[in-house]
């Protein structure tokens, strides 16, 4: 049977997770593991090495023992730059992601989606980020998609799949709960809201929603699947809403960067300036 998500309901319970004090942090510590579950991004045509060498140093430079501040939990760059950043992080706890698979699209054939996992993950990837073929889900051809990201997971060997629904194209709540609902069965590591390529990207209903999906696989299955919003996401305001509603929904068993991280690039630096106020930064050009 197919869940309906009623939308009034979800406006409610984002008003009421919002108006909720933090349980789990003090504003401090909320900053502090804001940043180290942030998948520091960079995915423009533009992309070089030297702005790639540039985005890792970042990653690095964020952590400061004495004031107890931690790195980003990852970069996500392109997969001709996974090897850079691979070697650029090296000896840190900062994975490389990359969006692979015919990324932001979805419109390759599976052979061409799974060949580019494949070179990804050869190339020293720790994460793939994929995203689904909306066409054909909006379609009705669910199998389809199911298969699609089951053989994108196989490619993926030890790398951990993030499965990206691009929610602001799914149309309705209800369709981004069933979508969510296929990539944990299709085995995703992680869900995630967006590219950060198109007009809609996360946003709170949307976060919920597939929260809830979450929740429900977990209650059934006892099997954890981690959250990422991602596009847009880009104040401290903002993220700490995010937070609260995580919070209130799958509670202390995801408060880590194992199972939460949030896509951003200019986030990061707002969040450090919470950390360290006396911090001075480079403005970020991305809209990611």
């Amino acid at each position: 049977m197919n869940k309906i998500v009623n939308e009034n309901e979800i406006q409610k319970r984002i008003e009421h997770y919002k108006s909720l004090p933090l349980r789990h942090f003090n504003e401090d510590s909320a900053y502090r593991f804001i940043l180290n579950s942030i998948d520091l991004t960079t995915l423009e045509g533009s992309d070089n090495k030297k702005k790639v060498e540039s985005l890792c140093q970042k990653a690095l430079a964020y952590k400061n023992e004495e004031k107890q501040i931690p790195t980003t939990a990852a970069v996500c760059v392109y997969p001709v730059f996974v090897a850079q950043a691979k070697e650029l992080l090296k000896n840190s706890n900062v994975k490389v992601a990359a969006v692979a698979g015919a990324f932001p699209a979805g419109q390759s054939p599976i052979e061409i989606k799974v060949a580019e996992v494949k070179y990804t993950v050869e190339q020293g990837a720790d994460e793939i980020d994929m995203v689904i073929s909306r066409g054909k889900f909006l379609e009705g051809n669910y199998q389809e998609v199911f298969d699609e990201i089951v053989a994108i997971k196989k490619a993926c060997g030890k790398a951990r799949l993030k499965v990206i629904l691009e929610t602001g194209e799914l149309q309705t709540l209800t369709n981004i709960y069933k979508a969510a609902e296929i990539a944990i069965e299709a085995g995703a590591d992680f869900i995630k809201t967006s590219t950060g390529k198109v007009a809609v990207n996360a946003t709170p209903e949307s976060f919920l929603v597939m929260l809830d999906a979450i929740k429900a696989h977990y209650e059934k299955t006892g099997k954890k699947v981690g959250m990422k919003p991602a596009g847009g996401i880009s104040d401290a305001d903002t993220a700490l809403a995010y937070l609260k509603i995580l919070e209130n929904v799958l509670g202390e068993p995801w408060l880590n960067n194992h199972l939460f991280r949030i896509g951003a690039s200019r986030l990061a630096d707002a969040i450090y300036q919470k950390c360290d106020p006396a911090a001075k930064v480079e403005k970020s050009n991305s809209s990611y």
